[in-house]
């Protein structure tokens, strides 16, 4: 007696709908996987690229209920121009002050000393962030 093979004989009927289904299911996820890393680097080198200024309160000083002077020091490309805004905040968090200080000198470093006219006493006092007038913000 001889036994009966229970799967049909490989390459003789040509490849199954499941192997031509395996291999586009491969393919597509290859493409997506490439587009996906393509995404991912360019999302990261547009945010190295893109940071046109940099900036940080260096130090404050409340020096009464309607003003605080801020030492800012901003960090840019030299033909940078643009601006930063800043708030200073009462001790129950709201906002007492709120402005944007415009910078349009042609060095690559600005050290200023800002002042912030408040309608309360400040207790703290924030950089919100910088724009360039290209669009670069942080």
């Amino acid at each position: 007696m001889t036994a009966v093979p229970e799967t049909l004989p490989e390459n003789r009927y040509g490849r199954s709908a499941d192997q031509r289904a395996d291999r586009k299911l491969k393919i597509i996820g290859s493409v997506l996987g490439v587009v996906l890393l393509g995404v991912v680097g360019w999302i990261g080198y547009d945010y190295v690229t893109g940071q046109g200024i940099s900036a940080e309160v260096i130090k404050r000083q409340v020096v009464s209920d309607q003003r605080v002077d801020i030492h800012l020091e901003v960090r840019k490309d030299k033909d940078a121009k643009g601006y930063c805004t800043l708030r200073a905040q009462h001790e129950d968090g709201s906002d007492v002050a709120r402005k944007d200080f415009r910078f349009d000198e042609r060095t690559d470093r600005i050290d200023r000393v800002l002042s912030l006219r408040t309608t309360a006493r400040a207790t703290s006092v924030e950089l919100l962030g910088c724009t360039t007038d290209g669009g670069a913000s942080r």
